[in-house]
Parts: C-alpha cells; structure tokens; sequence
C-alpha cells in the first residue's frame, strides 16, 4: 500500500489487522511499560536500564527497545567515544505515551490495599 494511502487510515485497535494493535501490545506489555516509564526519569545506556527495570533478561530488553525504536517511542544515540557508549532516552512521542502509562502505574500502586483487600475477599471463597 502506497505511503499516503497508509497516512489516511483510520486507527482502531479493535479491528484485527490494525497495525495499532501491534503498538499498544508493546507499550502496554510488561517490558515496554517499564522500559518507557524508566525512561521518562532520563536517558540510560543498555545496563543501567537493565538493572533499573529489575528481571528483565538482556536479550528481551533488547528486544523491546528495537520495538519501541521502531515505533518512534524510543531514540538510541551512538556516542564517538572508545569504546562507542549507547544512549537511550524518549522521543516526544515517547515522553507522551510514558506520562499516561505512569499515571497508571501510580494509581494501580495507590490502590494495592483495595486490590490486596479484593484478591483476599475472593480466595476466601
């Protein structure tokens, strides 16, 4: 399909062949959430996001940020020094997806009491 017939689509992550499903699957995945939110503090080269978002194996997190790269989220600088150092940090695009994904993070870790008193409630039955 021509480019300018794709700029014309209408996006619908409800519809089967949206290629805006494949977006909000690697943003909203575990990985690329943490990777995105971790990346709003401030640029971080490939280890240092490692041990940030704590578990991730280094090939997923690789992984996930060719993804995020891919989709204009995440921007990866080379830096001329010896050894040549990789940079990570957002795009604006990036910076806005990962202000939304945090203020979910913080409400989901603001009602952890409810959500511990409801998993109670019903292991209880």
């Amino acid at each position: 399909m021509p480019e300018e017939a794709m700029e014309d689509l209408v996006a619908d992550v409800f519809a089967r062949a949206c290629t805006s499903r494949l977006v909000l699957e690697a943003v909203g995945g575990k990985w690329g959430t943490l990777a995105l939110a971790a990346l709003a503090e401030g640029t971080y080269r490939f280890n240092a996001l490692r041990r940030r978002v704590d578990g991730i194996s280094e090939k997923m997190l690789s992984q996930t940020l060719q993804t995020l790269e891919r989709d204009g989220l995440v921007r990866r600088d080379v830096v001329a020094t010896i050894p040549p150092r990789v940079e990570y940090s957002l795009t604006e695009l990036g910076t806005r997806v990962s202000a939304k994904l945090i203020e979910l993070i913080e409400l989901v870790e603001g009602e952890m009491p409810a959500v511990r008193k409801a998993q109670a409630e019903y292991d209880a039955r």
